[in-house]
């Protein structure tokens, strides 16, 4: 496999990461300030809204470590070892990383319809299901991927012990 085609990954990853990093600085924060200026007013929906930011930053973790995780996998592939444990271990903290993301969405919907219903923001509870479904579809390939991956090493090391 070419380098340029892993570079290219690579730097996706840096810009996702860097995107939703801008978002959890700048974006969510604002949202943050004004739930709890709605809270000081007696509004009920802040603390909805510090629920959900709770939630959102709870994923941002196990997003990172699945970004992490992915770009080992592809210092994997340019060291020719993507048929190796390291390869699937990585793969299996992606799943397991996507799982959660989709976990934690999902508690995160009825927060989601309540923010959406009182703004009048119909979108926003389908971002809510784009979000965990994504990170769901993410999971299953993972896992499809993974098992393809564990059966090709098996496969090695059959034919490596069959001289």
């Amino acid at each position: 496999m070419k380098r340029g085609s892993t570079v290219f990954l690579k730097i996706a990853i840096f810009l996702i990461g860097t995107s939703v990093l801008a978002l959890c600085i700048f974006l969510l924060p604002k949202m943050g300030i004004e739930a709890f200026e709605q809270a000081q007013k007696g509004a009920g929906l802040a603390y909805v809204i510090v629920g959900f930011l709770i939630i959102v930053y709870g994923s941002a973790i196990p997003f990172y470590i699945s970004l992490y995780q992915a770009l080992l996998l592809l210092r994997y592939i340019d060291k020719n070892e993507a048929f190796s444990e390291l390869s699937v271990n990585a793969l299996k903290k992606i799943k397991n990383g996507a799982k959660l993301i989709f976990g934690l969405y999902i508690l995160a919907l009825p927060l989601i319809f309540i923010i959406a219903e009182r703004n009048d923001t119909p979108g926003l509870i389908l971002l809510g299901m784009v979000i965990a479904g994504s990170s769901l579809v993410i999971a299953v390939f993972v896992a499809v991927l993974q098992r393809l991956l564990r059966q090709a090493i098996d496969i090695k090391s059959e034919n490596d012990l069959t001289v």
